[in-house]
Order: C-alpha cells, then structure tokens, then sequence
C-alpha cells in the first residue's frame, strides 16, 4: 500500500487551468483518468487526510503510485480527453457501464448501390442509416414485414443477391411483392434508392405527410373506377398504420429527446435509456455499473452521456436530453453534446406535463432493472458459493456458513425500540426464518444493551428447544447438520423433519446459525459475543459490519477485516445487513404508527379488534362510549358485565382528547368530565368505585 504523500507533487508544479489527469500504479497501469475546470484545486482533494478521503477514494490514492495531467484549454475539451483515455485504458476505478446485452437496430445500407434494409449490432458503419435501438430483434422483424408489402426494399444479403443476378430468378419476397427484385432488373438503381430513402423518411417519423398522399392515390382510383389498385392501396395504409400503432405516440409535436433515469443504491447503479424520435419511443436501451468511486447522480448521468454518445455524430444525438440531475457544471456538457450534434442541444431536468410522466416510467424501469440484477447476481450458485467461501476465509471459519443470521436495532430517538432477525441459507433469503423483536429490558436508547438483550433471548430460546428435544448432542450446536443420539440422522429422517414439532410445523429458533452477523460496530460485536459466551455457545462465530466504512470486525480484534471492494463475500455481507436494516425499520415504523393511532379502547386487556369495531359500530364513537351506561354497553354482541366494566374503567382513567375548537367561531365545543363514567343507575361512578366493586365480586 503506497503513502500518496510519497508522489504528491508540489503545489507549484500544478497548473491552475483545465486538463485531465491519470493515477498510475506501481506497474505504470492507469487505475484512474479524471477531469478538472483546475487541476490544482482537483488533485489537492486527493492528498489530503486519508481519513478524511471516501473509503473507494482512499483505496484509489493507496494504490496509485503517480499522478500525471494534460493541460487543454477548455472544460470541453477536457470532456473529450477524459471519454477517450477511459476507452483507452479502461481504468479499474472509474465508473464503467456494462451494457447487459448488444441492442439490435434497423439499419439501411444507403452506402451500397441496392441499399439493405436489416438488422445491426456493434459499431455503427459509415453511410448506414441507423433506427432504434430495439429491445429485440423480433420487433424490427415484424417491423419490416409490414412495410415491406409498401416500401419493397431489398433484405437479401450479398451472396443470395448475386445468385438471383446470375440466374435470373429473384428470391420468394420476389414473387410475393415484398421485394422490388433489383436483382433481376425489375427496378433501376436510381429508383431503388429513392423508394430506400422514402422507408428512411418514414422511419424517421415523417408519416403523415406519406399516409395522406396513400389516401388521396386510394380515393382517385376509386374514382376511376379501378378499384383493384384502390383496395391495395386500402392494405398498404392498413400496414403502415399498424407499423405506426407498434410505437404509441408518448410526446406531442413529434418530439426527438432520449430520457435517461438512473436507480442507485450504496454499491451499484442502473441507467435506463428511452429513445423518442418523433413522439414514438423508438427504442430502449440500459446499463449496470459498480460505482467504484464516489460519485453524485449528476456524474453517473455524465458517464451515462459520454458512453452513449461518445462515438456519435449528427442526428445520433437528439435536440433534446433530459435527465434525472444535472452534471456539474453543465455547460462544458452540454457544450460538448452540442458540438457532438452539430446544433444545438438541450439538456435538462424535466419538470411537469407528459415528459415528466415518461421520465417517471423511464425511472421505474430503471429501478426494476437494478433489483434483478441483484436477484440474478444472488441467484448464482456459483457466485453464492464463492462468496460463502470467501466470508469463511475472512474470518478463519472452519467451513463456509451456509446458515447466517443477522440482527439489528432501530428507535426513534429512545422510542419504540425493536430488533429483527434475518436469516440466509446458502446465500439467498429465508424469510420464513425471520423474526422481529420489542426491547423489553429497559427503556432508552442504547444500541450495545438491545443487541445484548436480542442475541440472549434468541439463543435461550435454542437452548431450551434443544434441550426440550435432546436432538444434538453436547457440543454439537453449531454442526452442519442435526443428530439423533449418535450424531447422525436416522435411517428416513431428513434435517427438514428434525426441525419439525410433533405436530409438523416448524420449531420456532430450532436451526443455529454457523455466523451471526450484528449491524455495527465493535461495541455491537463484543455485546453479541458477550451474550452468547454467557449461554456457554462457543461454536457460532460473529462479525459486524460497520455501514460507514464498509468494515467487518470480529470479537476481541483491535482492527477491523476489510474485504476487497469487488470481494462476493462483502456483496453477500451487506445484502444480509441491508436486508436486517429493512425488516427492522419496517417493523418499527410500524409499532410507531399503531402507537400514534391507538386510542383509550386498544389499552383495554382482552378486547380485540373485531369487538373494538363492534363497540364503535354500534354507539358511533368513543365519546359516545364513555357516556353509555355498564347495561346498555353489555347491548353490544360478545360483550358481558366484566368486560364492559373493563372498558368503563379503561375510558374512565384515559385522558380525553383536547377539546375540539370552532374553527368559525372560536367556541370551544365541550366534552364530557374526564376520569368519570356512568353506572347502572345513571349516576357517575368514578374509577376508584368501580374497581372496589370489581375487588367485592372477586
């Protein structure tokens, strides 16, 4: 690991005006290429305080062994250098996209002297007119066999087109009329390209003007009575307007835009691209990328727009980009775009009407788009297992923890404090598994004694299943498997059956783990092991992970174990404790609302929603409630003399809400005496009287 003040150059040596610079390891290797409106003020960012500096950040400086910059003379010409070193040297700590499939689009060969119309991945060719990208090749299929009984352009490739030439037979779209058969000399070149540019001019969203010149062709030939001619020309606008009805209308005024959304959590990043061109979504189009350095949206967005326009030209780049955030600055960016283009570019956020609406569909695609990637990265077998080895590495497990629990605490502010439970088996979520905890011990804050309090009840709770069933022997708690008496499992019995009742349904805390995993630090990590060492386990391991920096500590280590950044195991790590930090936050969200919406009758033991309804439903509300009498309470279906004294003293003792004020008038609307109820005779009988009278019958 270098120190970067062993290469830091001198202040003076920087100069103070735009460039790009490069950090170089100890093999000369480019790990990074960055840009800067003014070096100096960038790369002193770089050599200040490690511990001031992002973990990524931090690594990047650690690894590099120099530092080296281009001087240019404008932010955009920065832009520029910046795209080409990053497609030179594909460093590994800038953001690079991974394109999760090579997008098919509708090219026209007009270079040739039959022009093609087909289908094209890669790199873009020069003299090809290019539609798209779609998100599948059968849709430009479908595409083109409707407008070809309109526009018959050649689709052969070269070498059956030069066989009809030779025996003068055309291919079968030949015969059927979905090809004007230049090959045989059916139609001269000249005219050829112009019915190839008539399908260019229609592709590109100049349709009505086409469509109408149809229908008056239609109309005239039925006037002249040749109504064969008529009736094609019926069926080609019928093609064509089903071609069009593949790409609803999104945007009015044949608007051209390309609307990128990015959906991002602490770890990767998904950017989703939609493709209008003439008020159609024309195409469609997305990347998955690690962000391996510190970066805001507005720089995922700038990435975004240096990998999908870095290499086009002209009518490529639209009049019109709108994004989810501004890169900053962005005037080299949209400078750059710009220049790209040709005329001008505008870049923005948008802000109401249809194209926020689309934006808002682009942003949800986006998000579905990075949750199954993860779903399809964690249901990798290969990568599970790898990062299940991995974590036993790391933390000098014997073998790998094919059961992990994780735990952890949330409140708010001292207030509803609970705990969850999350459990992964062979790296993927058993949700049947989780559990979800109330702090019962004491009241407050303090995340180190509710982590001691969680661990101890969990395991109590295994203990005592394992000692109720006697099904492991001593010793054997932390196992891969469970046991009969001798150690193994009896001839028909399967480790899903031992973990059953008698009854069939599965023991609650029955399965211990092989590692516990705690949301924090090494105060959180010596409580849980503290915890479990008083219960006498000794063979299930523990780790936390501390979500500032990404660190694993182990009990009774001075220094945390921090796993590579690209490391399975860290990946599976932060899943389990993101997932914990979810259940739990859910569940205590939850408490809370109960909390704020419960009202005198919830504190009344042994009522239950359905009689809490029936009692509403039947006197209208709870002021009318505490009025009603113990008799005409006992009116209420399922409601007998004790409860209804119950729910007499509950109201009784319950503090009243606020008096409700007049908001017209300023009157105070007035309620009835609090702490009093009525009795059987009509008279108030106060709470004291009534829980004496309760004490006389028992």
């Amino acid at each position: 690991m270098a120190d970067p003040s062993s290469y830091r150059p001198r202040p003076g040596d920087i100069p103070d005006c735009p460039g790009v610079y490069r950090f170089r390891d100890e093999h000369r290797r480019v790990i990074y290429v960055g840009k800067a409106k003014s070096l100096r003020q960038r790369l002193a960012n770089y050599f200040q305080d490690l511990a001031n500096l992002h973990p990524r950040t931090r690594t990047m400086v650690t690894t590099a062994a120099s530092v080296e910059w281009t001087v240019v003379s404008t932010e955009v010409e920065a832009l520029q250098l910046e795209y080409s070193w990053i497609k030179e040297y594909d460093p590994r700590f800038n953001v690079k996209y991974r394109d999760d499939k090579s997008y098919p689009y509708l090219a026209v060969t007009m270079n040739e002297q039959f022009p093609r119309v087909q289908v094209m991945r890669g790199h873009k060719k020069k003299g090809v007119r290019y539609f798209g990208p779609y998100a599948h090749a059968w849709a430009i299929r479908d595409t083109v066999d409707l407008l070809l009984r309109v526009f018959p352009v050649r689709t052969c490739s070269a070498g059956v087109f030069k066989n009809a030439a030779r025996t003068g037979r055309p291919c079968l779209l030949g015969y059927i009329g979905k090809c004007s058969a230049p090959c045989v000399g059916r139609i001269t070149p000249e005219e050829h390209g112009e019915l190839a540019e008539e399908f260019c001019d229609f592709m590109a969203g100049r349709t009505g003007t086409y469509l109408r010149r149809l229908e008056t062709r239609m109309m005239e030939a039925a006037e002249e009575m040749e109504y064969e001619r008529a009736a094609r020309l019926r069926d080609d606008i019928g093609a064509l307007k089903k071609a069009m009805e593949k790409n609803a209308v999104v945007l009015a005024d044949a608007t051209d835009a390309d609307l990128i959304a990015v959906a991002e959590d602490e770890l990767e990043a998904a950017v989703q691209i939609f493709h209008v061109r003439g008020g159609r979504v024309r195409g469609q189009r997305g990347w998955v990328t690690d962000k391996v350095e510190e970066v805001t949206t507005g720089a995922l967005v700038e990435h975004a727009l240096q990998q999908l326009y870095g290499e086009e030209t002209g009518d490529a780049v639209p009049k019109e980009v709108l994004v989810p955030a501004l890169p900053e600055p962005v005037e080299p960016v949209q400078e750059w775009l710009t220049g790209r283009r040709g005329a001008n570019v505008s870049l923005r956020v948008p802000q109401r009407g249809d194209k926020k609406a689309l934006m808002e569909t682009v942003q949800r695609n986006a998000q579905q788009a990075l949750a199954l990637h993860k779903t399809k990265r964690a249901s990798d077998l290969t990568t599970r297992s790898r990062a299940l080895e991995e974590i036993a590495e790391a933390l000098d497990l014997d073998s790998a923890p094919l059961r992990i629990e994780c735990y952890d605490i949330s409140h708010l502010q001292g207030d509803d404090v609970v705990a969850s439970m999350v459990v992964f088996e062979d790296g993927l979520q058993r949700k049947s598994e989780y559990r979800r905890f109330q702090i019962k011990g004491f009241a407050g804050q303090d995340d180190v004694r509710s982590m001691h309090e969680v661990i101890t009840r969990r395991f109590r709770r295994y203990l005592a299943e394992k000692e109720r069933t006697g099904e492991w022997t001593d010793g054997s708690a932390g196992g891969d498997a469970l046991s009969d008496g001798d150690g193994a499992l009896t001839g028909t019995e399967t480790v899903t059956d031992a973990l059953k009742d008698d009854d069939g349904r599965p023991r609650k805390f029955a399965y211990p783990p092989q590692l516990v995993v705690v949301d924090g630090g090494r105060p959180q990590v010596a409580a849980a092991r503290r915890a479990l060492d008083e219960l006498g386990i000794d063979d299930i391991a523990v780790c936390g992970l501390a979500k500032r920096l990404e660190e694993v500590w182990v009990p009774g280590e001075d220094d945390p174990v921090v796993l590579p950044r690209t490391s399975e195991g860290l990946y599976l790590l932060q899943r389990v404790r993101d997932e914990a930090h979810r259940f739990a936050i859910t569940y205590q969200r939850t408490k809370r609302a109960k909390r704020f919406r419960a009202g005198p009758l919830d504190e009344v033991p042994g009522l239950g929603e359905t009689r809490r309804q029936a009692l509403i439903k039947h006197f209208g509300s709870v002021k009318k409630l505490r009025s009603a009498t113990i008799e005409q309470i006992q009116e209420v279906p399922g409601i007998g003399r004790k409860t209804a004294e119950t729910i007499a003293v509950a109201l009784a003792r319950a503090v009243p809400a606020a008096p409700a004020v007049n908001t017209a008038t300023g009157e105070i609307i007035e309620d009835e005496e609090p702490g009093t109820t009525a009795g059987s005779s009509g008279e108030p009988v106060t709470a004291g009287a009534l829980d004496e009278r309760r004490g006389q019958e028992t």
